[in-house]
C-alpha cells in the first residue's frame, strides 16, 4: 500500500516535478522529453514564420501566421514564467526571488526575454509598431536555446568555451596581420590608386577579403610591388584561417576522447571481472 502511495506522490505535478519536466529530459522521463520536443518544434516554427513574413506572396496567409505566432509567443511566455518560478531548484543556494533574477539575466534568460518582448512592445506603444517589428529578428536567437536539447550543439559550445583563450589569441593575430597588410598595400598603392587606398584603413576591406580567402576583386593592387605583396599576403591568409580550424579540431578530438574514456570507466564499474557478468546498478 505504501509503495503505491509513494509512486502516486512521485507522479504528482509538484513544483519540483515541473522543474524536472522543463529541464533537459532523460530518456526515462517521457514527460520531460515530450516537453523538449514541443519547445524545439515551437522555436523552429516561430523562425519559419519570421521568414515567411518577408515574402509578399505569403500575404494571404498573414492572418494565420499571426494567430500561430501569438500561440507560440504565449507558450514561450508560459515557459519563461515556469523557469523563473522554479529557478530556486536550478540555483539551490539562492532563494526564490534572487534565483529568478539570476536566471532572467543568464544567457538563456536574456535570449528568452529578447525573443518575447518585441511581440508585446507594439501593444504597449502602438505608434512604434513599425520600428518594433525590426526587433523581431531577436527571435532567431531562440535557435541558440535549441542547443540545450542537442548533444551536438552542446558539444560545439563546450569546445569553444574550453578553447576560447586560444581562439581569442588567433583572432588577435589575424587582426594584427590584417592591419599590417592594410598598411603595406597603402604604401604600395596610394599613389597609383589614391581614390581606392585613401588612407591606412582603406585597405582593411581588401586585406579582410584577401586574408579570409574570399577575394571579391572589387579592390585589387595594380603596381608590381603591390601585386608581389598581395601574393605573400594571400598565402599568409590561408595559414591564418587554418589556425582556428586546427584549434577547434583539436578541441573536438580531446572532448570526444574524454567522453569515450568516461563511458569505458562507467562500463568497467558495472562489470565484474571474476564472474564476467554485468553488476546490477544500485
Amino acid at each position: 500500500m505504501s509503495g503505491k502511495n509513494t509512486k502516486k506522490n512521485g507522479n504528482r505535478l509538484t513544483k519540483k516535478r515541473i522543474f524536472e519536466i522543463i529541464q533537459i529530459g532523460k530518456e526515462s522521463d517521457k514527460a520531460s522529453r515530450a516537453f523538449d520536443f514541443v519547445i524545439v518544434g515551437l522555436i523552429l516554427l516561430n523562425i519559419v514564420l519570421a521568414v515567411c513574413y518577408t515574402f509578399e506572396e505569403m500575404a494571404p496567409f498573414y492572418t494565420a501566421f499571426s494567430i500561430i505566432e501569438t500561440i507560440t509567443i504565449i507558450c514561450f511566455t508560459i515557459e519563461l514564467g515556469l523557469r523563473l518560478w522554479t529557478a530556486e531548484y536550478l540555483y539551490k543556494k539562492k532563494t526564490r526571488v534572487p534565483a529568478a533574477i539570476r536566471y532572467l539575466f543568464s544567457f538563456n534568460g536574456v535570449i528568452e526575454l529578447l525573443s518575447i518582448v518585441p511581440f508585446f512592445l507594439p501593444l504597449a506603444f502602438p505608434k512604434g509598431a513599425i520600428v518594433f517589428r525590426m526587433f523581431r529578428v531577436f527571435r532567431i536567437l531562440r535557435l541558440f536555446q535549441a542547443n540545450r536539447y542537442s548533444d551536438a550543439l552542446s558539444t560545439i559550445l563546450i569546445v569553444v568555451k574550453r578553447k576560447r583563450n586560444q581562439l581569442l589569441s588567433s583572432m588577435l593575430i589575424i587582426f594584427v596581420i590584417m592591419l599590417m597588410s592594410s598598411l603595406v598595400m597603402y604604401g604600395f598603392e596610394h599613389e597609383a590608386q589614391p581614390e581606392v587606398f585613401r588612407n591606412a584603413f582603406s585597405g582593411i576591406w581588401w586585406s579582410t577579403s584577401t586574408l579570409l580567402t574570399v577575394g571579391y576583386g572589387d579592390i585589387y593592387p595594380i603596381t608590381q610591388g603591390g601585386q608581389v605583396a598581395s601574393i605573400f599576403i594571400t598565402f599568409l591568409g590561408v595559414g591564418m584561417v587554418a589556425i582556428p580550424t586546427g584549434i577547434l579540431s583539436a578541441g573536438f578530438t580531446e572532448f570526444m576522447t574524454e567522453q569515450r574514456e568516461k563511458k569505458q570507466r562507467a562500463k568497467a564499474l558495472d562489470y565484474c571481472p571474476y564472474c564476467g557478468e554485468n553488476l546490477p546498478k544500485p
